[in-house]
């Protein structure tokens, strides 16, 4: 077994590994970049070391330094986690080459199935179904274009290189093919330094289904069954489940078979995750299930598999890495229960799911649930990476206490004061489709606002908010309700009684009701020590103080000026200084967090001020363009 292990990463996953690491009795190395020198990951490993500036390019993405703290602190492997280098087929050769073991797929297979195009070609000749589509190297615009008018609309645009949700665009139709391959051109060649594309039929009812598969070095390829990910937004994952709903044991058999075949196909050794696209539109039948793409590493949603087979799947790859065989045969795995994870981040979704990076003042899980995080109260999420602050997983006998088990999570934890997507999430597992298991990747796209408009406390909030400041008041001064009433607004000789308590919420003042615990509100409500109340209704947490704000000085500028919502470089302009601009049209391009942002015009106006240019870093609020209204 091997005895010190160099992790790759960062955040939860690295948390993650070092866990089980642990447990197993090994030393571990965590790396950081500036920006993580506090992190927790680096707190947890036994030793850590610096290995460049914030930007991931600049650290976690320079296979040599990775490989030099290997090599200084005296490592016996490297394990990469999932993104940065995880499906580098150079830097897991490089880390052979060093004389280190790479905890991860063979360098060969990791070729083999990191191009979409041919991995497609090699899986229809193993006999595993592949979607219809267009995989040739002739990259003109001329000709996808053609391939997608024969194809027929809806198409999906798809990096060769990609992954995670990113170099993808959808095109409903031919008018709209050519700025889509543009676009998705351009973000593949920055984010994996190929901008060559396949087309696929978009499918119109579409599942995402895939398949946990795992091989050793002695020949023995298993599968631990398959998982549902098809909720996503904007192709990327949202909620994931073990088992896929409506799966039966004929089409669970021939999916699962596949994927064997596929990591035989390709000598697979370790972690993978085949991942198919079905057709739900008659339910999930074994004929309308073709292969999408191969996962070299570990996924962000491995462990709703591990919750179902009881299977720690970071310990097998350990495991193998060291040579070993596959702890179980297929025989021995079975399905127990059913899990539901759900990826808790540091963002707004009711302005457009903007990153919302900062100090995290406030962080309370409850812990009737499993949860991988890699930050702690008082840590920072960080502008230069991935705004997910948690992965939360609950397991049930069946699916409905898996998912109730995620609601109550989401409303009695609660992060502050960044802005989180846990009331989306509670929005998103709450919905009659998601209930009864009637899923496909465009459920999320078609609810639109109702999953993110978030109208203001309501009134059991505000009752729920007066209740646990009565609650508390009698419990810091061990008196009763009469004494509370006086304590609050004196006495009054034959005079109505008053309990009202004027409170701060989201920089407003409220005037709420200190009722008595006969209320009753169901929700889940605490207080700080600084007296702040926290009060949770759908997922969604409203922080009640009882001293007004401070008023920052300045005023606001005109509605017409478009700020930078966060720190960022500027990617493409779209407009010149006096450009006339129609509403909703397309200004400036920001890339930030590993994600483009397109900032629009408010309104139809005037260019009249343009401070952007293309390559450009800008912060936080500062103005990119001026847009006047036109009159008239």
């Amino acid at each position: 077994m091997i005895q010190s292990l160099l992790i790759a990463n960062r955040g939860e996953i690295a948390c993650r590994i070092i866990r089980t690491a642990r447990r197993l009795g090994i030393r571990t190395v965590a790396v950081y970049s500036d920006a993580d020198a506090k992190a927790l990951h680096v707190r947890e490993a036994d030793e850590a070391v610096h290995i460049g500036p914030s930007p991931a390019r600049e650290s976690y993405l320079i296979g040599d330094r990775i490989i030099a703290a290997a090599q200084a602190t005296g490592a016996e492997a490297i394990h990469p986690g999932y993104g940065f280098l995880s499906e580098n087929a150079a830097f897991a050769q490089a880390v052979i080459d060093a004389g280190l073991i790479w905890v991860g797929p063979n360098p060969s297979s990791i070729t083999a199935m990191g191009l979409k195009d041919a991995a497609k070609t090699l899986m229809a000749d193993a006999g595993v179904p592949v979607t219809p589509g267009y995989l040739g190297e002739d990259q003109s615009a001329e000709r996808l274009q053609s391939e997608a008018d024969a194809i027929g609309y809806p198409v999906l645009i798809k990096a060769v290189a990609g992954g995670g949700g990113k170099g993808m665009r959808r095109v409903e139709a031919a008018a709209d093919f050519a700025d889509a391959l543009l676009s998705c051109q351009r973000e593949a060649a920055s984010s994996f330094g190929n901008d060559q594309v396949l087309i696929e039929k978009y499918i119109l009812s579409p599942r995402h289904i895939e398949v946990q598969v795992f091989g050793d070095s002695h020949g023995q390829v298993v599968h631990l069954f398959e998982r549902d990910c098809s909720l996503q937004r904007r192709h990327q994952k949202v909620i994931e489940e073990a088992p896929a709903p409506g799966m039966d044991a004929a089409t669970r058999e021939a999916i699962c078979g596949a994927a064997v075949r596929a990591a035989q196909a390709v000598d697979y050794v370790g972690a993978g995750t085949i991942e198919f696209i079905a057709d739900a539109s008659e339910g999930l039948r074994a004929d309308r299930i073709w292969f999408m793409e191969m996962n070299t590493r570990l996924q962000v949603e491995h462990p709703v598999t591990e919750e179902i087979t009881g299977v720690d799947l970071v310990e097998w790859q350990l495991r193998v890495a060291s040579g070993e065989k596959l702890p179980k045969k297929q025989e021995e795995l079975s399905i127990n229960g059913h899990a539901i994870e759900a990826r808790l981040y540091a963002e707004d979704p009711a302005k457009g799911f903007l990153p919302s990076p900062g100090k995290i003042d406030r962080l309370l899980f409850d812990n009737r649930a499993r949860v991988e995080t890699g930050v702690e109260e008082g840590d920072t999420v960080s502008s230069f990476y991935d705004p997910m602050i948690a992965k939360v997983i609950c397991h049930g006998e069946d699916r409905e206490e898996a998912r109730g088990g995620l609601i109550r999570w989401l409303d009695s934890s609660f992060v502050g004061s960044l802005h989180t997507n846990k009331p989306f999430l509670h929005a998103c597992l709450s919905m009659a489709d998601f209930a009864e298991g009637r899923l496909d990747t465009g459920l999320i796209e078609r609810q639109g606002e109702a999953l993110t408009r978030i109208d203001g406390p309501s009134d059991r909030v505000l009752a729920a908010a007066g209740e646990r400041f009565r609650r508390d008041w009698l419990a810091r001064s061990d008196r009763d309700d009469r004494s509370f009433r006086d304590g609050l607004f004196g006495f009054r000789l034959n005079g109505q009684s008053k309990t009202k308590v004027d409170l701060f919420v989201d920089s407003r003042h409220v005037v709420v009701e200190a009722q008595s615990d006969d209320l009753r509100t169901g929700l889940c409500s605490d207080m700080e020590r600084d007296g702040t109340i926290i009060v949770t209704e759908a997922g969604q947490s409203w922080f009640f103080s009882q001293t007004p704000p401070v008023k920052a000085g300045g005023g606001a500028a005109s509605d017409g000026a478009i700020l930078s919502p966060m720190p960022g470089r500027i990617i493409a302009v779209g407009v010149a200084q006096g450009d006339k601009v129609a509403k909703g049209q397309k200004l400036v391009t920001l890339e930030a967090m590993k994600m483009e942002h397109s900032l629009t015009a408010p309104f139809d106006g005037v260019v009249v001020e343009l401070d952007a240019s293309e390559g450009g870093q800008v912060s936080e609020g500062a103005l990119l363009v001026l847009v006047e209204r036109e009159e008239g």
